[in-house]
């Protein structure tokens, strides 16, 4: 029984340790947070659903539309990425350091990240749900502070 349990055990790190080695190669040292937003992906669209079930709104349209919306959001961050990537390289070129130009792709995620948030949050206060006014306001100081416009300097 023992060897047995040593077996599933060691699979399972095999398994998960194959995962996150993946995982860091393609997204970079910090794929947990896109890990993330693919999670607040799914749960924004299924408590969209679960929302529109309890009113008796199901449309395939609309949560295809919402699909739809959340292709374009990874597209999004590709390119928002892609773009400071690109910038860097012509840094290298000109000799110029455009680092800096990589925080364009964590601002788009993070804004992105707080917006899906919102959205399940708004799902669960359309269902009928409780939610707590600091998860609400906490939220919106977030969103403040994460898409400030610069003319307020």
């Amino acid at each position: 029984m023992k060897k047995m349990t040593n077996n599933v055990i060691d699979t399972y790190n095999a398994v998960t340790g194959s995962i996150v080695a993946v995982m860091s190669y393609i997204l970079g040292e910090h794929w947990i947070l896109f890990v993330a937003y693919l999670a607040l992906n799914v749960a924004d669209q299924f408590t969209g659903w679960m929302g529109a079930k309890m009113e008796g709104k199901v449309s395939s349209r609309i949560g295809w539309r919402g699909v739809m919306k959340k292709l374009g959001y990874w597209i999004m961050i590709m390119v928002a990425f892609g773009s400071s990537a690109v910038f860097i390289e012509i840094g290298k070129v000109i000799g110029v350091d455009l680092g800096i130009t990589t925080l364009l792709g964590w601002f788009v995620l993070a804004s992105l990240l707080i917006n899906e948030i919102r959205s399940i949050v708004e799902n669960f206060v359309e269902a009928g749900y409780n939610v707590p006014k600091a998860l609400t306001k906490g939220l919106e100081v977030a969103d403040k502070v994460v898409n400030k416009d610069q003319e307020e300097e």
